[in-house]
């Protein structure tokens, strides 16, 4: 490649920059969130100011945005003329080993999918569980007696010599729990307390080898290791190595689980790992979880790819917990749905009890727990709300008090099958002060001293960490033996939607505070964008003398920033949404670069603003294309003529750029759009005559509005405005979907919805309107769409009319405003003829499917569950599929419905600790998209499955929302070489089952730049292949998983792939350079790639 291009390929690149900038302004998103039971303190009032200031701070860089990219990209351009290659004119390049071609797919073949790959989807879910979260479910009656002392739970009762012949082995295992921002920000929690608990662990440990602490936020511990001096780091190392310390998870922060999507979940784990092998040469086995609301199999699943053994979860269904305490089945494999074998299985601790502060970890009867928490001695600023405070141990009381948390930790030990039993011991903050060290450390082994000297009480107990305790466990599970039957139970499902007493569902927060959960996902998509842009740059950079010119330490400097905000974003109290804002393209000559972040060859239509409704688009090889011209709305009905939008086709290579030229002029493959706007005499709307635009007003009445492609016809209500019925035409099938509003009130009872909790007052009710809303009706050569206006949302459907994938999907989008409201949440709702009876199924994380019941024995909100991608309802004929582009509650109450809680206004705090309710609204967009499809030969066994899959179109579609084209700007300065016209960094589309999560260069070992390695992140996804795959406009085929690499990029050579575990920690014994990978589905394999 001549230098001039190289230099482009990478300038375009720089356009991290201007990502970073979203992020830099989220320094450490502190936003304040939802959160747990009894937590001390209140929320600052201050803090709702200070998050409304940040907002409109980023709201002010989006628009700088374009500014910014505009000034690297004329440095791009003057840098590559002072290359002068001399070529001024390239051709066109070729990309997907044929002839580069700028017009609609008009002849799409069906896809070819070869049958093996089918095969997958149809043997998953015979797999062999002992316990299957979908039957637990089924069997519990989700009742609420009075279990006595253990208020949920039941009275346990044990025989005194149960462990003459095996002792009770007790492990204590202190822990504080860091949230890296909730009541405070994340520097004034570091300030305030965490580096306190940092700086005594280093001394306090010293002072007693028989101690022990461990660890798992990153954030806060990098923060904190950068701070120390070498005396106290090396101290730290010796505490590792000595078994007295230990990092557990070590991830950037301990991740929700519901919101939080795959891509973010591994890059968060990634950066918190790489970071403890380069600083401390450590690598955690373990997991711990104790806070995030309700668990998913996914995060499981990375761990385990990640190389870890063991893990330990908490926030479970307070039944869930008791009917396992019954089975004893708290400790259990967990295995993936799909999992035919058992190679996804990893050893799963489950707390048993309400908390995991000191009062709910020793045992049943949280009043005499609290009296062995040590920091509550009278005199202190925390006591036991059970009103009988600790006593300090001494020689006079030493006895008694042995033998009544003796009796806890037997009680405890009850509900499990082994001998040997953890006892956590800390809380939120603990162990801030030197005085609490001595307290809990001092008192407890005066404890163990006394019942380890009395051989009578069968027991021995010890401070522990971990992995001492997962160490114990295995041995007495005989887990170390090869051919033993293991004493533990196989599970697998997930567990969500959690609750912690009474009908106290935690299913609000899947939807609270929106605006941030669509910001989450837009700059996932950015970042992972900005990684592989920045990895072939810097390849690209090195086979050029001109290395010097690209800021590659600079970068990735920017890069690590970004990566450790989004990772603190997905904090559990934290992951929380965006807007986009748009900038007017005036005109010099102006290049426009977009970038296809997909893998496979991409089709798709990109909309951009210009200043002029005169416009010609040249496509890379400068052949003028079809454009749309539509209106940018000043109100309702009124065009501003500021600023026009320009829609065009791209086709784009993968994991490329393609450059296309806007110029003012007038041109015949220019097409205005057409409006008509409904209105109805009452609302005194006035509709003006425009002089660019034909717009035509008419009454709301009973007629349908209909839009048509060549996939399907859709009829819309002449009143409201919102969709009715659709015709898809392959088969000629008519299918009532009928769009709705609704709204949820909260229960009039003391405990009312917040942050968390749902706790609505009924069903929802319709939502009204006096007046018929203004609607507005666009019709165009590349996309028409129906807008209705109501009061507190603006509601768009969109269908393209080109053929391939975005042609055979609905784009839905609202812009939701319930800043008025009082204690109300507004959903959305589908009802359709799909006859799909209480079953819906929601997806986890954007990784895999779960099928859910909707059950009548559970209150309403219990059977709302977290949407991350997707969720569908499904007959024997077809399958309806809302996309979503951001995480929000889902449910499906009655056959055939699906609906969305879209945003939420609650006046009061939930008492789970946050102090305030959810006030700070804002004006939030949402997208989605709703595929409808055509099953085949579906057989009833299906039906009843605990797992599912999307079609492959499903996959793309998703894929499609959620990482949208990039479209970077610049002007055409006269006398500068005519810009690349496409970059291809791949041969051809990869595998259609395969999906690069990332392209991250992996940081050096010698300083904070770039090495010359990045880590290849591949996904191939499970799909079902029983829909029809005619005309489906996907670019690729499948290939059972494997993929030849040598053969994969293009102009550049893999000097080396060598397999590794997921987040880099491990290489297999056998790890060695490969050149053909092979992949099971589902499979999320990591590879060291260096590329030259």
């Amino acid at each position: 490649m001549k230098l001039s291009r190289q230099f482009t390929v990478f300038g375009s690149a720089i356009f991290c920059v201007v990502i970073f900038s979203l992020y830099l302004m989220l320094d450490r998103g502190h936003f304040d969130h939802p959160k747990s039971p009894r937590r001390e303190g209140t929320f600052p009032k201050g803090q709702l100011s200070i998050l409304q200031e940040k907002i409109d701070h980023l709201e002010r860089l989006l628009a700088e945005n374009n500014e910014i990219i505009s000034n690297i990209r004329d440095s791009v351009i003057n840098l590559s003329e002072s290359v002068k290659d001399g070529q001024r004119n390239p051709e066109a390049v070729n990309f997907s080993q044929g002839s580069f071609s700028e017009l609609l797919p008009s002849a799409l073949v069906s896809l070819t999918i070869d049958p093996e790959d089918c095969s997958f989807a149809s043997k998953s879910g015979s797999q062999d569980s002992n316990v299957q979260m979908l039957d637990v479910y089924n069997i519990l009656p989700f009742d609420n007696p009075d279990g006595g002392v253990w208020k949920q739970g039941f009275d346990i009762t044990y025989n005194e010599n149960e462990w003459d012949d095996e002792p009770l082995q007790v492990f204590v295992v202190p822990h504080s729990h860091n949230d890296p921002g909730w009541l405070k920000t994340f520097d004034d929690y570091f300030r305030d307390q965490t580096q306190h608990i940092l700086n005594n662990m280093v001394v306090k440990l010293q002072e007693d080898n028989n101690r022990k602490f461990m660890w798992s936020e990153i954030s806060y511990f990098s923060k904190w290791w950068d701070g120390i001096d070498s005396q106290k780091k090396d101290a730290v190392k010796r505490l590792i190595e000595d078994g007295q310390f230990e990092i557990v998870t070590g991830g950037w922060v301990m991740p929700d689980e519901a919101s939080a999507h795959y891509f973010a979940l591994i890059d968060q784990l990634i950066e918190g790992h790489q970071w403890l092998e380069k600083t401390l040469g450590v690598k955690p086995k373990s997991g711990w979880a104790v806070d995030p609301f309700g668990h998913s199999p996914t995060m499981t699943y990375l761990l385990k790819r990640s190389g870890f053994s063991n893990m330990v979860i908490q926030r479970v269904h307070y039944s869930v917990k008791k009917y396992f305490a019954t089975q004893k089945t708290l400790e259990f494999f967990w295995r993936q749905n799909w999992d035919l074998g058992s190679s996804t299985d990893i050893l799963c601790h489950m707390m048993p009890f309400y908390s995991y502060d000191v009062p709910h970890t020793c045992g049943p009867d949280p009043k005499i727990c609290c009296q062995f928490d040590f920091k509550r001695l009278p005199g202190g600023r925390v006591s036991c709300p059970w009103r009988v405070p600790p006593e300090a141990i001494h020689p006079g009381n030493i006895q008694h008090r042995a033998w009544m948390i003796l009796d806890q930790y037997r009680k405890k030990s009850k509900l499990f099958r082994t001998k040997v039993l953890l006892a956590p011991l800390g809380d939120d903050f603990r162990y801030s002060e030197s005085s609490e060290w001595d307290q809990q450390y001092q008192n407890y082994q005066k404890l163990f001293d006394f019942m380890n000297s009395h051989p009578e009480l069968h027991v021995k107990a010890q401070f522990g960490t971990l992995s001492d305790y997962f160490e114990a466990l295995r041995k007495a599970g005989n887990l170390e033996e090869k051919n033993s039957n293991s004493v533990f139970p196989v599970l697998s499902g997930d567990f969500f939607t959690y609750a912690d007493r009474d009908n106290h569902y935690w299913s609000g927060y899947f939807t609270s505070r929106p605006f941030y959960k669509r910001l989450d996902r837009v700059l996932e998509s950015y970042l992972r964008a900005a990684e592989m842009l920045y990895s072939l740059a810097l390849v690209e950079s090195k086979k050029s003398d001109k290395m010097n010119a690209f800021p590659s330490v600079d970068h990735y400097k920017l890069l690590t920033e970004a990566r450790r905000n989004l990772g603190l974003f997905q904090h559990h109290d934290a992951i929380t949404g965006t807007s986009k804002d748009w900038v007017v393209v005036d005109y010099g000559t102006r290049y426009l670069l977009v970038y296809n972040p997909t893998e496979q060859e991409r089709f798709s239509v990109v909309s951009v603003y210009v200043n002029s409704p005169k416009v010609k688009v040249l496509s890379p090889s400068g052949k003028p294309i079809m454009v749309q011209v539509s209106g940018v709305w000043d109100g309702r009905t009124t065009v501003s003529h500021e600023a026009y939008q320009i829609s065009f086709m791209v086709h784009l290579p993968p994991l490329g750029l393609g450059v296309y030229q806007l110029l003012e002029v007038l041109n015949s493959e220019m097409f205005l759009a057409d409006y008509n706007i409904y209105t109805s005499g009452g609302n005194n709307v006035q509709v003006n005559p425009d002089k660019v635009f034909k717009i035509k007003e008419m009454q709301n009445s009973a007629d349908d509005i209909t839009l048509e492609n060549s996939y399907m016809k859709l009829w819309f209500s002449g009143i409201s405005g919102l969709l009715k019925k659709i015709n898809t035409k392959e088969d000629g099938k008519n299918h009532q979907i009928k769009m709705e509003f609704a709204w949820y009130g909260t229960t009039s009872n003391r405990d009312k919805s917040g942050a968390y909790l749902f706790l609505p007052d009924g069903e929802a009710k319709p939502y009204v309107f006096t007046d018929p809303p203004t609607i507005r009706v666009t019709h165009g050569r590349i996309f028409s769409e129906v807008t209705c206006f109501f009061l507190h949302l603006t509601h768009t459907v969109r269908l393209y009319k080109v053929q391939g994938l975005e042609g055979e999907s609905l784009e839905l989008s609202n812009i939701v405003d319930i800043r008025g409201e009082y204690n109300r949440e507004i959903a959305m709702r589908i009802s359709s003829d799909v006859n799909s009876q209480n079953r819906f199924y929601t997806d986890l994380n954007g990784y895999q499917i779960q099928p859910r019941v909707a059950m009548s024995k559970l209150p309403l909100q219990a059977n709302i569950y977290p949407m991350t991608t997707m969720a569908y309802i499904q007959d024997s004929g077809v399958r309806l599929t809302l996309h979503s582009a951001q995480s929000l509650g889902v449910t499906s109450l009655k056959s055939g419905q699906l609906e969305v809680i879209m945003d939420r206004r609650l006046m009061q705090d939930d008492n789970r600790g946050l102090g305030q309710g959810l006030q700070d609204n804002k004006i939030t967009a949402n997208l989605f998209r709703l595929l409808l499809e055509r099953r085949n030969e579906v057989d009833e066994k299906e039906e009843k499955s605990s797992v599912s899959f999307p079609s492959l179109l499903s996959h793309t579609t998703s894929f499609f929302i959620n990482h949208p084209v990039i479209p970077m700007t610049t002007y055409a300065e006269s006398g500068v070489p005519q810009i690349l016209n496409t970059f291809s960094p791949l041969t051809s589309s990869m595998p259609c089952d395969m999906h690069v999560v990332n392209l991250r260069t992996i940081q050096s070992k010698a300083d904070s730049g770039p090495s010359d390695e990045a880590a290849l992140i591949l996904h191939r996804k499970g799909l079902d292949c029983k829909f029809s795959n005619k005309d489906t406009g996907l670019l690729c085929s499948t290939t059972q998983g494997k993929i030849k690499v040598h053969k994969l990029f293009n102009k550049l050579i893999v000097e080396s792939l060598i397999p590794t575990s997921l987040s880099l920690m491990h290489s297999p014994p056998d790890a060695r350079n490969i050149s053909e990978i092979n992949m099971s589905s589902m499979e999320i394999n990591t590879f060291r790639i260096r590329l030259r």
